[in-house]
This record gives C-alpha cells, structure tokens and sequence, in this order.
C-alpha cells in the first residue's frame, strides 16, 4: 500500500531536527532505511565484544550504548510515526536520551543480541512504513511540545541513524 511521502518541509519538524532530515539523503526513506540497516549490520559485526565497549572520551556512549540509542530512537520515532498515522490527538512526551542509554544497560549485553533487537526493530518500523498511504504519510501530532508530521518522523528517524553512524566511523573507529 505505501505510497513515497516525498522529502518532509521544514514546518513538518522542529528546527532541531533539520540536521538529522538533511542527513537523509535518499528521498525513497522506506529504501533508504532499509539500506541502513544492512550497512548498520555489517558494521557492528566488524567489531568484537571488546572493542564495543570502547569510548572514544571519557563520558562518552560506549559503541553498544551507542546502538542501544539507535535502537531506543527507532522506537520513540516509530511510535510517533504509528501514533500520528493512526490520528492521536493527544501530545506524545519527549525521551531522555542519556536516562534511556543508563537504563538500557547495553554494556552488560552481547552484541549479537544488540544486534538482534535493532534488525527487529527496524524491520517492524519498515513493516509499518510500507503500509502507510498518502493520508497516513501525511498526518500530524505533537511531540515532546512541538508538531511533527509522519514523513518527517522517517527522515528523522534516517538521520538520527546516519548522524550516529558517521560519528561510529569517525571517532570511534576512525
């Protein structure tokens, strides 16, 4: 059923977000998040279980904490895309990305089972994109105090994905 949303405009998301849609570079996101994934995979599995715990300074993410966040954004992301594509009206929270990574406790997991639960979750989110049309593309809802559309809320999700991967690269294994 999914038809392309095309590339979001800039009063479709909070200035906040505009890095994050720019890094988004393919306007089929449904492809480009699925591309993604498999370049996200391939790059975790070129690491060891040492090596992703290390942090590039101090009190920074580990690389496993860093894909636990990964993980943590696709599913805030999706919900909101879900939420607003099926018309809520109530104002969704905003999520504490540094709270949600020490409660997550991605170091004290293997990698592979790191690894399990991002493909999982993305193919769910590519799951739910697909079967959105024009209207759901389109709808609208307020999160974390400011409006957000759906095609928005898949660039974003994209970009937020790319930013972190493109600092994996430079800074961790750079």
């Amino acid at each position: 059923m999914s038809t392309l949303p095309g590339r979001p405009a800039a009063d479709e998301y909070q200035s906040f977000y505009a890095g994050y849609v720019a890094e988004a570079t393919d306007d089929d996101v449904v492809t480009l998040l699925e591309t993604q994934m498999g370049e996200t995979l391939a790059l975790f599995r070129g690491i060891d279980e040492t090596q992703a715990l290390h942090r590039y300074a101090a009190g920074k993410w580990s690389m496993k904490e860093v894909l636990g966040h990964i993980v943590d954004g696709e599913r805030v992301f999706a919900f909101r895309a879900f939420s607003f594509a099926r018309g809520e009206s109530q104002e969704l929270p905003g999520f504490e990305e540094d709270d949600y990574v020490a409660a997550a406790n991605s170091d004290q997991r293997t990698l592979p089972s790191l690894l399990d639960e991002y493909e999982s979750a993305r193919r769910a989110s590519l799951a739910l994109f697909r079967s959105f049309g024009a209207k759901e593309w389109m709808g609208r809802g307020t999160a974390n105090g400011s409006e957000v559309s759906v095609r928005a809320l898949a660039f974003i999700m994209a970009g937020h994905e790319a930013h972190h991967l493109r600092v994996l690269r430079e800074r961790y294994l750079g």
